[in-house]
């Protein structure tokens, strides 16, 4: 007991919590956000279930490169566009960024809108690019 009574111990421990958590912060941020999946899952996802493509970059970075057939939608205009994107509201989503980091924004703001099946692709468009699938300019 008298481990815990010393300050300098409480202050290693509460050191080694806070760097825990900071550690384990990432993977938690990403399972309260929405799904994701891989470029395999996303190509079977367009292929067979028809899936709508939204790309959240700035317009600049969607000219340089995108996904077969994506729609821009920058993520600061995304809550206006949203209802535009699909006529049916249950088709899959997949949203793309550069390399994902964006993305949990957009499926929150796709939900908000009514969508019921939204993905992040996870590594975004530098993930698709590395799997050697095409991209169009």
């Amino acid at each position: 007991m008298n481990f815990f009574a010393d300050y300098n111990n409480l202050a290693l421990i509460a050191l080694a919590v806070v760097s825990g958590g900071l550690l384990a912060w990432p993977t938690i941020a990403r399972s309260t956000g929405g799904k994701s999946v891989n470029t395999a899952t996303a190509t079977q996802l367009i292929n067979k279930r028809s899936a709508v493509v939204v790309d959240i970059r700035e317009a600049a970075e969607f000219a340089k490169g995108h996904l077969p057939q994506a729609k821009s939608a920058p993520l600061a205009d995304l809550p206006a566009r949203a209802n535009g994107l699909a006529k049916d509201k249950s088709v899959p989503i997949i949203v793309v960024c550069q390399t994902g980091q964006r993305s949990g924004k957009a499926q929150a703001a796709l939900k908000e809108a009514g969508y019921s099946e939204i993905y992040s692709l996870e590594g975004g468009l530098a993930a698709w690019q590395q799997a050697g699938l095409p991209v169009v300019k």
